[in-house]
C-alpha cells in the first residue's frame, strides 16, 4: 500500500484551481501506468479531517470516545492511498519512486506498507 500523508494544504484545500488541475492531470497519468503495467488494485483519495471522526479507546472495557475532525498533527494524517499488486518491496519502491508529488507543491510524503494477507 503507498500512502499519501496529509499536507497542510491538502487538509485546509489551499491549493489553486490550477495546482489542483495540473496535480490531477499527474496523477492520472500515474494512474494510467499502475493499470496498463497490471499492478493497480485500487486508488482513492481523502477528505479533510474537517469532515471526519476520530474514535479512541482511551481505557480498556469502557465505551469509545468520538471526536469531531478537524484533526491538529497533519504530518500524521492520510490523504489518500494506492493499493498495488508487486511481486517484491525493490518494484514497490519503484513505482511509490515513480509517483508525482501528491501535493504539487513539495510537501508530498508516500508511505510504503505492506498489507497483511
Amino acid at each position: 500500500m503507498m500512502v499519501v500523508k496529509a499536507s497542510k494544504d491538502s487538509e485546509e484545500g489551499t491549493m489553486s484551481k490550477d495546482q489542483m488541475e495540473q496535480m490531477f492531470a499527474a496523477m492520472k497519468k500515474y494512474n494510467v501506468e499502475l493499470k496498463k503495467a497490471g499492478v493497480l488494485v485500487s486508488v482513492g483519495g481523502l477528505h479533510p479531517t474537517s469532515k471526519g471522526i476520530r474514535i479512541t479507546y482511551p481505557v480498556l472495557g469502557e465505551p469509545p470516545t468520538i471526536t469531531e475532525g478537524p484533526f491538529a498533527e497533519v504530518n500524521e494524517l492520510i490523504a489518500g492511498y494506492w493499493f498495488i499488486d508487486v511481486k517484491s518491496r525493490d518494484e514497490a519502491n519503484e513505482w511509490a519512486m515513480g509517483a508525482p508529488d501528491p501535493h504539487g507543491l513539495g510537501e508530498g510524503q508516500i508511505e510504503l506498507r505492506r498489507v497483511f494477507e
